[in-house]
């Protein structure tokens, strides 16, 4: 699993940016932002896992994993539909998993030249692939490619937590959200964690 190299300073400059993020900062002190996944599983299980329940989606990947013992694109272009189907996947998400593999199988996505763009080329990149909207690829950039700056305005996480903390429970506008986010740069992607770990202390993974 991977820590970000700037966890530690990123928390040590916002906690002294914003009181609230410093008591966060105090409260969540030994715990980070991690990732340990690979790209095509980590997007793949996020296809796998929408609009269902947690329990559910573990059930299907399971099942796939059984079908599919070393998930691969190419393992899971040479899959037959009802084979996928099978495993508990809708008829559109087997159409969303084959385009995701058919991404990267054929070099559309190439993990090797991410480096070179910045969020919102990234972004845009990967929401080319049917059934990655715009909150999936943001995700993806905070959990599995530990991105520092990324802001996911709507998450719905994220805008009850700064409800909470900042506006007395009163959900703020899109516009709101963002002003918070200007003063949280360039560490967005870290207090939006830490506003997620006051919901919930349970970290999550990718």
């Amino acid at each position: 699993m991977l820590t970000p190299l700037y966890w530690q300073q990123a928390s040590s400059e916002l906690a002294l940016a914003d009181p609230v993020l410093g008591s966060l900062v105090e409260r969540f002190a030994g715990m980070a932002l991690v990732s340990r996944a690979d790209p095509f599983l980590t997007l793949l299980r996020s296809i796998v896992g929408q609009q269902i329940s947690v329990k559910a989606a573990d059930t299907v990947w399971a099942r796939l994993q059984l079908l599919v013992p070393d998930i691969t694109p190419a393992r899971i272009l040479g899959c037959p539909v009802d084979g996928l189907r099978g495993c508990g996947l809708s008829a559109r998400k087997v159409e969303y998993a084959v385009d995701l593999a058919g991404h990267f199988a054929s070099g559309q996505i190439d993990v090797e030249r991410w480096s070179r763009l910045d969020d919102d080329e990234l972004v845009a990149e990967l929401t080319r692939v049917r059934g990655i909207g715009v909150w999936t690829a943001e995700m993806f950039l905070i959990f599995n490619q530990l991105r520092p700056d990324v802001l996911p305005l709507d998450d719905l996480g994220l805008q009850r937590a700064v409800a909470i903390h900042y506006h007395a429970g009163e959900r703020p506008a899109r516009r709101v959200l963002a002003e918070h986010g200007e003063r949280w740069r360039p560490w967005r992607s870290v207090a939006t964690w830490y506003l997620w770990r006051s919901l919930d202390p349970l970290p999550v993974e990718y």
